[in-house]
């Protein structure tokens, strides 16, 4: 144990010597991860119900991923995008199977799926069109497009000026929508449900009235699904839910189930704007990263995580639902399957406090609104546990 505390010590100091302070860091050391647990430096052992910020869906170090990337990684890492390789071409016909007819360009994270499907847009407003409208409250990436695009100042501070061409509007007002369209605006982009901004879902008629919006203008309609996607709502992808299709989707996070890796997902009617030499990413769709994403697909084929998913999300609704009802401080719980956040009417710092030291990783968002985001094998085992210790943080607080 005491070696243990030498050694953490030890990580803080490098951090805070070699590294850039970009990041709040709680005091953990991670060593190991499986499934929903996640072992620290000291042997003590977590419930993770946030785990990588949604990038596990299917869990730490699965079977099926960890089996592709063993598999691949003595065959072949990397190799540039002017070769072709097997791998990305067998993920990208996976992806289009489950989603719609269309083109696949892959890069490294969300942030630059995001950028690519700004740079699409700009190309497809052919110098004439080029506004993007995003909503308030979302949130696309850090990078300097992706980042103007995210509706909250607070992200944006500090890194003026930033690029024209957006507009930020309410999230689920139609009306604000067709207000705001002009002669110049070539997209609409937005999450089926904003992570960040506090798991607001968006109405299914809100949905479907920004696609008949976008069919009569010929403008975009750009779901960014790099929370929502993979299963994470009980759909492979959120807009199933919604009965409408996109003209561009943003794929990431859970994509390479732990490792990096993006995706732009074009509709083929429009899929040639991008010509050869537009657009690039040099480490984009590797051998090792595309191997492990088809096993992320074959994880949640074969653990039946959709389903299970749907079922366990209805599940933990419930019993939050009925905590609401012994806490007068939780002003609403929402969510689309296993995305799930619980408003507070004060902040929630204390609440993740008292949960991460008993053992369950939670998030807050926005200051005051807890997310459960826990792999899509939960199992009501791990589920009543992480509850448990939530009505014990509560009670805490309360008190």
């Amino acid at each position: 144990m005491e070696n243990d505390q030498v050694k953490k010590s030890e990580i803080f100091k490098n951090y805070d010597k070699y590294i850039l302070s970009t990041y709040t860091r709680t005091p953990a050391v991670f060593v190991k991860g499986k499934g929903m647990v996640l072992t620290d430096v000291d042997g003590k052992k977590y419930l993770d119900f946030f785990p990588g910020w949604g990038v596990n869906n299917v869990g730490h170090c699965h079977p099926k991923v960890m089996a592709a990337v063993r598999d691949q990684i003595g065959k072949l890492i990397h190799i540039p995008n002017n070769f072709y390789h097997v791998n990305q071409a067998k993920l990208a016909k996976e992806i289009i199977r489950h989603s719609f007819p269309g083109r696949v360009f892959f890069g490294n994270s969300g942030a630059e799926g995001c950028e690519g499907a700004i740079k699409f847009s700009r190309i497809y407003g052919q110098g004439k069109r080029y506004e993007i409208i995003t909503m308030k409250r979302s949130f696309h990436g850090r990078t300097i497009g992706a980042m103007t695009a995210t509706g909250q100042p607070a992200y944006q501070k500090g890194f003026e000026p930033l690029p024209t061409g957006f507009k930020y509007l309410p999230f689920n007002d139609i009306d604000a929508v067709k207000s705001a369209v002009t002669d110049k605006t070539v997209a609409i982009m937005l999450e089926p449900v904003q992570g960040e901004g506090g798991v607001n879902v968006a109405d299914k008629e809100y949905i479907k009235s920004l696609r008949s919006l976008c069919d009569e203008r010929d403008i975009l309609l750009i779901f960014d699904e790099v929370q929502t996607g993979m299963g994470r709502t009980g759909e492979m992808f959120a807009f199933k839910h919604y009965g409408v299709r996109p003209d561009i989707m943003v794929l990431a996070k859970a994509l390479g189930g732990g490792l990096p890796i993006g995706a732009l997902v074009v509709k083929e009617s429009i899929a040639d704007y991008f010509k050869p030499g537009m657009h690039a990413s040099t480490f984009g769709g590797s051998p090792l990263v595309t191997k492990a994403a088809l096993g992320v697909f074959s994880a949640i084929k074969s653990d039946n995580m959709l389903k299970n998913t749907r079922v366990m999300g209805r599940y933990i609704m419930d019993k939050l639902q009925e905590l609401k009802k012994d806490f007068a401080m939780i002003t609403d719980v929402r969510g689309l399957g296993l995305m799930i956040g619980i408003e507070l009417d004060r902040p929630g710092k204390d609440i993740i406090d008292y949960c991460f030291e008993h053992g369950v990783i939670i998030n807050c968002t926005q200051g005051n609104i807890l997310r459960f985001m826990p792999a899509l094998n939960v199992t009501k085992k791990q589920a009543d546990k992480a509850l448990y210790t939530l009505r014990r943080a509560l009670t805490e607080v309360t008190e």
